[in-house]
């Protein structure tokens, strides 16, 4: 017996070295995404030292000053890039690699894996260079740990052995340099770990994009992923689901993706089934090919960095457990500013949002990693967009692949869903993907209103833990009067349909799934608020009755004691008759990020422009429409409330079919088998 169990004690501690993540500069120099891969900057800690509570207006005021930037304007030339993985550091020059593609998450891995010690190994070339290594607590105190010295002309590589041990609530790794009578290259620098051998082989991802209509950007993203040759190993097929009509086929860059993928590509054509249709799609298929360890979900409108895919894929690998592993959003239009660090559910309101202990939208060229105290917390998530997601094989075989909403909230359920089954999210610094922000989308007043409705509220039917959805009901009912008094009655009618849908029960949702942009476009169809023009001249000019009241400028935004008083006025201002010039004129001209409700209640008409700068709407109050929209909204919430208990038991009983991939293929049946 003793000599089994010495067997199975020498079996058991077999172990491999496998590299965990290298340093990397930018794909393309781009001068605009540099403060990501390396800092000039010095790291000060003073403007986000303290926490503050008690009143709004301080908590608003230390808010302002921890966005407030550090950056001194120093900057790094681009050809001071040497490749993929060198830097050249300029005589007496400084450098930290303490940023967000090169500082090692150590509390992440310490948190979510096997890893429980690191190897960090950095080659330098040039004379009198000093080599300095830190780590980071959860608070943001910086501690040096180690450091070293060049004494030659030539390569030296030298390697530190670092424990993971206190890391357990936050805290990063990272390394300076310090070039002194000479220039010094930062030839390489590679983080690694000794690990179980049957963990030492990296697993595959299938790669699942869906698309529609964006030829030359999904054609581009395939070129991207092809052009890195060390990202192929960890590939097993790019499925690229094609819902449109201008094809990514089609693109003149397509030839060449197609060329550097190397027989991983494969194009699927199906109908338009939305995001969560084409991603159930390669999930799908995914799970019946079985030959990949993995499936990530990746928009077709993303400039990707590669190596976040490989980053992925390693700490899936050495995970505890199978684990959902996501990367963060930057903006695409300034791409140093990240749009979230991380996204949880609110229970009581069920809506996602930010942590509140982060910062949405932080710009790394303002505040470096190393400065921010609040980055140096392990955050913790419900789930994670499907912009770039990694999802276990073994996690979409035991929890089902999406649900079949169209758009929005697929992702968030899917990961409330995993996680109720042992299957946790973690996002993980260092793996990107550059995305058009959130803010530049217009999709709470037109047709994606119904589905945000809809699919929230289908959601929150299946894993919000209050009786009756706790706040949602209420807000639901609330929105829809704000909505009402800004003259938006598309939206409200598109919502309310979303509502009765959902209380008609789960078979709708496949059952619908491929007709659902002409369904909800036939709901808006008829009201002027949907009607949209490309040219403002399309509308009539402004011209106005009744001048504003002592000559104030609508743009102000009225204190939290009057936004009440006017939430309470409105409905009844909405009963009276519209003056008679606002039929034929709009009364005011309305920015997109001006069309507050409290802003368009004080007008009879507007035009009002949508958030992505396209076009524009002719509102117009309508009191008869009002007062119909309105008893319907408060007799419809009074019934979804009643109905409450016995809806949520409905769909969390048919989960299981809804989501199963049977279900799946009898839906995606008639477009099985037509892939290129």
């Amino acid at each position: 017996m003793s000599t089994v169990q010495d067997t199975a004690r020498t079996t058991a501690q077999k172990t491999a070295r496998r590299l965990l993540q290298r340093q990397i500069m930018p794909v393309d120099r781009d001068f605009d995404v540099l403060a990501l891969y390396v800092d000039p900057e010095e790291a000060r800690l003073d403007a986000d030292k303290y926490e503050v509570g008690g009143s709004r207006a301080a908590k608003d005021l230390n808010n302002a000053a921890v966005r407030q930037s550090t950056s001194t304007g120093k900057a790094l030339h681009p050809d001071q890039i040497e490749s993929r993985t060198a830097l050249r550091v300029e005589q007496g020059e400084r450098l930290s690699f303490g940023t967000y593609f090169n500082a090692f998450p150590a509390s992440y891995w310490r948190r979510w894996t096997v890893v429980d010690q690191v190897r960090l190994t950095v080659t330098l070339r040039g004379a009198g260079a000093t080599l300095l290594v830190y780590k980071s607590m959860a608070r943001g105190h910086a501690q040096r740990v180690e450091a070293a010295e060049t004494t030659t002309d030539q390569p030296e590589t030298f390697s530190f052995d670092l424990t993971l041990k206190p890391f357990i609530d936050g805290g990063w790794y990272w390394y300076d340099v310090v070039a002194g009578d000479g220039d010094v290259v930062v030839e390489s620098a590679e983080w690694t770990a000794e690990v179980p051998e049957d963990r030492a082989v990296n697993g595959t991802t299938d790669l699942v994009i869906t698309t529609m209509n964006r030829p030359d950007f999904c054609a581009k993203l395939l070129v991207q992923l092809g052009e890195a040759a060390e990202l192929h190993p960890f590939l097993d097929t790019v499925m690229v689901i094609e819902q449109g009509t201008d094809k990514a086929a089609g693109s003149e860059f397509f030839p060449t993706a197609e060329k550097l993928l190397a027989g991983k590509l494969r194009v699927i054509e199906q109908g338009n089934l939305g995001g969560s249709g084409g991603y159930a799609r390669g999930q799908l298929e995914s799970v019946r090919k079985g030959t990949a360890t993995y499936s990530m979900m990746m928009d077709d409108d993303v400039v990707c960095e590669p190596e976040g895919i490989i980053r992925a894929v390693t700490f899936g690998d050495l995970a505890k457990r199978p684990t959902v592993v996501g990367g963060h959003m930057f903006n695409i239009y300034s791409r140093s500013r990240m749009h979230s660090f991380g996204e949880i559910i609110q229970p009581w309101k069920f809506w996602w949002q930010s942590p509140t202990d982060t910062f949405a939208d932080w710009d790394f060229a303002s505040r470096n990693l190393r400065s921010s105290r609040w980055l140096h917390k392990r955050v913790d998530v419900d789930f994670n967009g499907w912009f770039m997601c990694l999802i276990p094989r073994v996690t979409l075989e035991t929890v089902g692949l999406s649900l079949p909403l169209f758009l929005k909230w697929d992702d968030s359920e899917f990961g409330l869903r995993a996680r109720a089954a042992g299957f946790p999210t973690v996002v993980l610094p260092g793996a990107a993907v550059w995305h058009v922000p959130w803010t530049d989308k217009n999709d709470a007043v037109d047709w994606q209103a119904y589905l945000h409705q809809r699919n929230r509220f289908v959601a929150a039917l299946l894993h919000s833990t209050y009786p009756k959805g706790g706040r949602m009901v209420r807000e639901s009912r609330n929105h829809q009067i704000a909505h009402l008094v800004s003259m938006q009655y598309s939206t409200v009618a598109m919502r309310h349909q979303a509502l009765l849908d959902v209380m008609s029960g789960p078979g709708h949702l496949h059952d619908r799934l491929p007709e659902t942009l002409p369904y909800v476009n036939g709901i808006r169809a008829g009201y002027d608020d949907a009607r949209l023009e490309v040219d403002r001249d399309a509308f009539p000019p402004v011209r106005r009755e009744k001048p504003p009241r002592k000559g104030r400028d609508d743009a102000e935004v009225p204190g939290r004691l009057s936004q009440l008083v006017s939430a309470g006025l409105q409905p009844l201002r909405q009963l009276k008759k519209p003056r008679p010039l606002s039929r034929e004129f709009p009364e005011a001209d309305i920015r997109a990020m001006d069309a507050k409700w409290y802003r368009l209640a004080s007008y009879d008409s507007a035009v009002v422009s949508m958030n992505d700068g396209t076009s524009a709407a002719f509102y117009q109050r309508d009191p008869e429409q009002f007062r119909d929209l309105l008893a319907k909204t408060l007799t419809l919430h009074e019934e979804l409330k009643r109905e409450w208990p016995r809806l949520a038991r409905e769909y969390r009983d048919a989960l299981g079919d809804i989501t199963s991939p049977e279900t799946w293929e009898r839906t995606l049946s008639p477009w099985m088998g037509t892939d290129d």
